[in-house]
């Protein structure tokens, strides 16, 4: 039995199998399934809506904390340094603080929730959340010189982005443990969907926030009053955090990862029709998983070696090309989404909201406007025709015209950076962020469904973070390296390096199989039968 049994109804017992040839095999997962009475896999069930909001937390604060941490660091310019700018050393440390400490967080949370257990670990990225932004708003401006003060809000911010990129790998595994199959990318695609949700917030409260210290920042001129502000703003995270952390403490493990440590090649396929398109990629008659002696070992002593078991599995080839691919597509990805997001300014000096003009508040609140208006843009399409269309167009299609679509505008925006219209300038940029054919309804969301999605319960996690921590090892390149490329060899030949990490992503996307429909833990299963039994 399967983990989705968990919230089967015993009505579901008897139903019989569709004799219908689609999908090419049927997974343990489908009986359950078929108890849906048709209904689309965006209608979600009650069990899923609170699983969604238990692990969309997460993503929310991830881009919340994206979001906010500009506006952030433009408000500390007015209480540290009388509005000059920030050290540039230090600026560029607070900024990526978060993405250095993902990236431990990723690897981290990630071999500790196969090794240990989803439910050992799951709550405590966020008590890391918690306990680091608590520290962030607690920052001594009075008593620390400026320079102190940056330091130590990038230490706790290292520290806050440990816990969140230790949600990557967590919220993932438990989501994918836990989902019917046909419902699989849906889940995981309304999961992501809350970084819109979390910058949308993040715009709205510095707006908010903003609003109400007028009077005393702007009518009275009072500007280091901002100090209240920037903690608010970063304080308002911990409601949602602490919204949800005894739901994820008190998690039950997963019936399905149980299984997996227990005994892997357990799964009942034998029942299943001698059609398995999806476990090889190959015609039915060529698709016998190969033996393999390696396979026999990991099998051998579930309980105790983690680390060797991952490395045995992924020292063939056949798997290791899949995770070259998840992490290969995830690194690109985030060099020019990253880039493009790190590049709002110009969009705010081309639309007049850069803030380069007025009072303190006054600046401060058109960057705040300029913002709502990027989020606006990018906000709803993208993320929710991903929402609507993954389980129909599948997750490789999808991927692959969202790196060569974004390609083509970076293209257009290099090629033309000088002689675009404003309007035009912003139609692109639009489209870059929003359309549902370019990043949203394309890599940025099926880089974190892919690699939750296409590897065995056993190793998910693990592999998971290892393909996050690569995208965040390609967003602390494009951050720090950003700046110095535009100012040596210009913004539009940073764009045209962009474009070609677009190019290449779609390249490497075709080391991935096609995983609508495809049960990894089936194929795991006959791997190990098929080595066990020499074939």
């Amino acid at each position: 039995m399967s983990a989705a049994h968990e919230h089967s109804d015993p009505k579901s017992d008897s139903i019989k199998y569709d004799s219908s040839p689609e999908p090419p095999y049927k997974a343990p997962l489908e009986e359950y399934e078929l108890d849906e009475s048709g209904r689309p896999p965006w209608m979600l069930t009650y069990p899923e809506i609170k699983l969604l909001g238990i692990a969309g937390v997460g993503f929310f604060l991830d881009a919340y904390d994206l979001f906010i941490i500009n506006p952030v660091a433009t408000m500390l310019q007015y209480r540290l340094y009388g509005g000059n700018k920030l050290p540039n050393g230090l600026q560029g440390f607070v900024k990526a603080s978060a993405n250095i400490g993902s990236v431990i967080g990723q690897f981290g949370f990630g071999f500790a929730a196969d090794a240990l257990g989803r439910k050992a670990v799951y709550g405590k990225e966020l008590m890391l959340i918690i306990f680091a932004t608590i520290m962030c708003i607690s920052d001594p401006t009075g008593d620390l010189s400026p320079n102190s003060a940056l330091v130590w809000l990038g230490v706790w911010r290292i520290v806050l982005g440990i816990g969140v990129g230790g949600d990557y790998p967590m919220s993932a595994s438990v989501t994918t443990d836990r989902t019917r199959l046909r419902k699989r990318g849906t889940m995981l695609a309304y999961i992501f969907a809350n970084q819109g949700w979390g910058s949308l917030v993040g715009s709205l409260v510095t707006l908010i926030t903003l609003a109400c210290y007028k009077h005393v920042m702007d009518d009275e001129g009072e500007t280091t009053k901002v100090d209240g502000v920037w903690r608010i703003v970063i304080g308002l995270s911990l409601i949602p955090a602490f919204g949800t952390l005894y739901q994820r403490l008190t998690l039950p493990e997963s019936t399905r990862y149980l299984e997996s440590r227990q005994n892997p090649a357990s799964i009942d396929t034998e029942s299943v029709p001698e059609k398995r398109v999806a476990m090889s990629g190959k015609p039915a008659g060529d698709a016998t998983p190969q033996s393999s002696p390696k396979l026999v070992a990991v099998a051998v002593g579930q309980q105790k070696a983690p680390w060797r078991d991952f490395f045995t599995y992924f020292s063939e080839w056949r798997h290791f090309r899949i995770l070259l691919g998840t992490c290969s597509c995830w690194f690109l990805l985030d060099i020019a989404f990253y880039g493009i997001n790190l590049n709002q300014n110009v969009v705010l000096q081309q639309i007049g909201f850069d803030g380069s003009s007025g009072s303190a508040w006054e600046r401060l609140w058109k960057i705040a406007i300029g913002n709502i208006i990027i989020t606006a843009l990018g906000f709803v399409p993208g993320y929710y025709v991903t929402v609507l269309t993954i389980e129909k167009l599948g997750r490789k299609w999808i991927q692959i015209q969202g790196f060569l679509m974004a390609a083509l505008f970076l293209g257009i925006m290099a090629g033309k950076f000088h002689d675009l219209s404003t309007a035009a300038f912003v139609v692109c940029f639009a489209f870059l962020q929003a359309s549902p054919f370019f990043f949203n309804f394309g890599a940025n969301a099926t880089t974190y469904c892919y690699p939750a999605e296409v590897f065995p319960t056993r190793f998910r996690a693990t592999a998971h973070g290892i393909s996050a921590a690569s995208g965040k090892a390609g967003a602390i390149i494009s951050s720090l390296a950003f700046n110095a490329l535009s100012t040596s060899i210009g913004t539009p030949d940073v764009l045209w390096i962009f474009m070609g990490c677009c190019f290449l992503g779609a390249g490497f996307t075709l080391l991935l199989p096609e995983v609508k429909g495809r049960d990894p833990d089936v194929i795991y299963a006959e791997e190990l039968r098929a080595a066990a039994r020499g074939d």
